[in-house]
């Protein structure tokens, strides 16, 4: 297999193991999946022609469901009309958008149980304590969601989770502002 090109520590890796039943040291090797598909659409056995097929028909697959590439604009209008019609793709996707930046998107965001880990509580001690101090709003009773101070302060932000529930999740600015007043209170 070496002579079709395959570099050691880049294709394949060489190590020896201890083969109990024969008594022995045993040379293995480790391959790439890159290395283990070319070897075996190089095989001229049945299974080899299986390989090859699946991976014939995988190929034929993606080219089927790969987008179709705009064809690039021969004269300025052309290119002005490509442009027009980017900027109303834009516009029509900016509400999907703004819900996903508002809604969905948590990056630098820490649920309770992130925050409260910080102060070495459990997420219910940590928002039992919060609920007293008033972060919470009393009036929604189905999940925890902030009161709108907080918010404004940039303390918290309410985000909706996969299955479609509202979450209550901290910014960094709003850790460091829990932690603080948890100190101050005693409890952390």
């Amino acid at each position: 297999m070496v002579s079709y090109g395959f570099q050691v520590n880049i294709d394949y890796v060489g190590c020896t193991r201890w083969y109990a039943p024969a008594n022995q040291e045993l040379q293995d090797y480790f391959l790439s999946v890159d290395m283990a598909k070319e070897i075996s659409m190089i095989q001229r056995s049945n299974k080899g022609r299986q390989a090859r097929q699946y991976f014939i028909e995988c190929e034929r697959q993606a080219k089927a469901s790969s987008p179709v590439t705009p064809a690039i604009p021969q004269s300025y209008a052309e290119a002005l009309q490509l442009a027009a019609d980017q900027a109303r793709q834009l516009e029509l996707a900016a509400p999907k958008v703004a819900h996903y930046d508002n809604v969905v998107e948590r990056a630098g965001l820490l649920n309770a149980t992130q925050v409260a880990q910080k102060v070495r509580l459990s997420a219910v001690a940590m928002n039992k304590i919060l609920d007293e101090l008033g972060v919470y709003n009393r009036a929604v009773k189905r999940s925890r969601v902030f009161q709108q101070w907080f918010i404004d302060n940039g303390l918290g932000m309410v985000k909706q989770t996969e299955q479609g529930y509202s979450q209550a999740l901290f910014t960094k600015r709003g850790e460091a502002w829990v932690v603080e007043r948890l100190i101050s209170e005693g409890v952390a």
